[in-house]
């Protein structure tokens, strides 16, 4: 972490423009945390989601899209769920067992990690007035726990305010993506941030998931980081 905080945020946002949130944008776990694991399990999805920190950093900057990004891993505390979600704390993940979770102190994490990162985002976020915030995550092509295949290459993912997503399913179908709706995941269930911060206050939103094999190099990160910049801004513009 960059000062003690669980977020770090890249570039200036400008009133009116577009800005970037990516809850899983880290695999950093502090030293005081023991979970139990292999540190190989460190760099799968179940500690991170592969790919968006790069992607982020380049809409922010090449093409002038500010990112908030975690830098703590979702292990330690999720912050994409709501405090009283069961798993804020996970002691699974795709089948892995994260022993050192069981019976942690889940309100410290939430007051040394999980408010801090939503604080800052609540007041980055009402200084910049964004016409459009990305919520940026990556998916696994196929679960360890399940032999069905995820072939969406980009996905969006919504709840009650589905107006940016419309946009964007078409738009990003219009570039020969196999694009998904409400999948791999359902923002009906899976929407914490972007219900608090998005719906909650009016704000236009995207929540994009890419598959993660799509963005594993930086020639990949770039490829994605264009597309998601061309197409959200036109969506902004769709939205005025």
């Amino acid at each position: 972490m960059i000062d003690g905080l669980p977020y770090r945020q890249v570039g200036e946002p400008k009133r009116g423009g577009l800005v970037c949130v990516a809850d899983h944008a880290s695999n950093f776990v502090p030293d005081d945390i023991p979970l139990g694991i292999t540190k190989k399990l460190l760099d799968t999805h179940v500690a991170v989601d592969i790919g968006v920190a790069g992607v982020a950093e380049r809409m922010a900057r090449r093409h002038d899209i500010p990112a908030h990004l975690a830098m703590v891993s979702r292990l330690v505390v999720d912050l994409h769920r709501e405090e009283d979600h069961p798993a804020v704390v996970p002691t699974e993940s795709d089948g892995h067992l994260i022993p050192g979770n069981i019976g942690a102190d889940v309100e410290a994490r939430l007051k040394k990690y999980y408010r801090p990162y939503h604080t800052a985002l609540e007041k980055w976020l009402e200084q910049a007035e964004p016409a459009l915030i990305i919520s940026l995550h990556s998916f696994t092509p196929k679960l360890e726990t399940s032999d069905e295949e995820r072939p969406w290459e980009i996905a969006l993912l919504h709840n009650q305010d589905d107006r940016a997503a419309r946009h964007a399913i078409r738009l990003f179908g219009e570039l020969g993506l196999t694009v998904g709706d409400n999948v791999p995941y359902s923002g009906k269930q899976l929407n914490a941030t972007m219900n608090r911060h998005a719906e909650a206050h009016g704000r236009h939103y995207c929540a994009i998931e890419v598959r993660q094999d799509l963005i594993m190099t930086r020639a990949q990160q770039s490829r994605f980081a264009a597309m998601i910049a061309d197409v959200c801004g036109r969506v902004a513009l769709a939205l005025d």
